[in-house]
């Protein structure tokens, strides 16, 4: 009985010793992993600052400047800029083939100011057919972040895939002529918090003008440029994810307006996204991309400067006739010449845009692609139509009409 009690307790012994030995390299291959992932991440950040770096070291007497295609993460980038820079940035995350289609348009119109406009992709995550693709291109930069642990809303209800957000977008020929034309007016103006190549209205059947541009108190996103001393500003609170509603308060852009333009510069395709398919082929299939080569260089664009601008605005309005009562659509339709409707409150704002087909949000008070509570796109064109505020001619200095 003893020999036998031996026998099973030596048996027991071996087993959990077996166990531990098992535990421990499961430990260690954990270990492992994760010590990778954590020395492939800060590998990532490092190769990140020293193609930074270069960057400066090519571009350090160009203007402060940046144009952005949808920036997200890029505080962890810029606060690394020491110079001076103006380039463009590509966020990625995981659709390849949607990149290659961004970095096509981009590279038929940029390889004339390349010197000017250095182009870098941005990546977000590990994807290997995002990163490839990046890195079949000569013309670029490509860089590469990857998290250390994983990504965790902020808020309930949020989608993670907002803090690993990329924008899809093919650019109008003007695309960089536009933009440098608009940064002298940025320096010159600081009331002015950013440029955009957006209109939230730019659907065909709303625009007409390629060569007009706007203040709005709502910013647009979608291809924009701010300066680099805003973005210092910016970037110490600047938020994970939702950055673009984060920019619309009123807390963050303290009143100071944007640029943007009748004709959209930018074209938006990426219909399988973080927003699987939201409003796309109500907003933005039909977004009319500019496909003039309009000479921004030759153009007088004094006109946006703000004491100019609130006048010929002013008095734009003005001039266009009223329409009252219902069928505002087809009141507008039997008028020569722009017109304006005017609205009460947030409610009789949605419900006259719906009868056009604009876009009825609002956000922090403001309805998109407003200036002074004033909306305004053409119908048919190339009449404008004129949404007006109950404080806009206040706003405005109107004081009778």
């Amino acid at each position: 009985m003893t020999n036998k009690f031996l026998c099973d307790f030596r048996f027991l012994l071996l087993a959990a010793a077996v166990a531990f030995i098992y535990i421990q390299m499961r430990l260690f291959t954990t270990q492992s992993k994760y010590a990778d992932r954590l020395a492939n991440a800060v590998e990532a950040e490092t190769r990140c600052t020293s193609q930074m770096r270069k960057l400066i070291d090519q571009i350090s007497m160009q203007q402060s400047r940046i144009v952005d295609l949808e920036v997200k993460g890029l505080q962890r980038r810029m606060n690394k800029i020491q110079t001076p820079v103006a380039a463009v940035v590509v966020m990625a995350c995981n659709r390849a083939d949607y990149l290659e289609r961004t970095i096509k348009s981009i590279l038929k119109y940029q390889n004339a100011v390349a010197s000017k406009f250095p182009l870098f992709v941005s990546q977000d995550g590990s994807d290997p057919q995002v990163r490839k693709k990046a890195l079949s291109y000569d013309q670029l930069t490509h860089m590469q972040h990857l998290d250390s642990k994983l990504v965790q809303t902020e808020r309930p209800g949020e989608l993670i895939a907002y803090y690993k957000i990329a924008h899809d977008m093919e650019i109008a020929p003007d695309f960089f002529d536009y933009f440098e034309a608009a940064a002298a007016l940025m320096e010159k103006d600081k009331t002015i918090m950013a440029v955009s190549s957006w209109n939230d209205n730019g659907q065909k059947q709303f625009v007409h003008d390629p060569e007009i541009l706007y203040r709005s108190d709502f910013f647009p996103g979608l291809g924009w440029m701010l300066t680099k001393p805003t973005w210092n500003e910016l970037s110490p609170k600047w938020p994970k994810a939702y950055w673009d509603d984060w920019l619309r308060l009123q807390e963050n852009h303290k009143g100071r307006q944007f640029i943007r333009p009748e004709v959209c510069r930018t074209y938006n395709f990426g219909e399988h996204g973080s927003s699987l398919g939201q409003f796309f082929r109500q907003y933005l299939e039909p977004i009319k991309l500019n496909d003039v080569q309009v000479d921004w260089k030759s153009k007088d664009l004094s006109y946006l400067m703000e004491d100019k601008y609130i006048k010929l605005f002013a008095e734009i309005l003005k001039n266009a006739k009223p329409i009252n009562g219902a069928d505002a659509v087809l009141k507008a339709s039997n008028v020569q010449g722009d017109v304006r409707v005017h609205y009460e409150d947030q409610p009789d704002f949605e419900r006259i845009a719906r009868q056009f087909g604009v876009f009825q949000e609002w956000k922090d008070g403001v309805p998109r692609t407003a200036y002074k509570g004033v909306v305004v796109f053409r119908y048919p064109p190339p009449r404008r139509v004129f949404l007006v505020g109950p404080k806009s001619f206040e706003l405005l200095g109107i004081k009778s009409v």
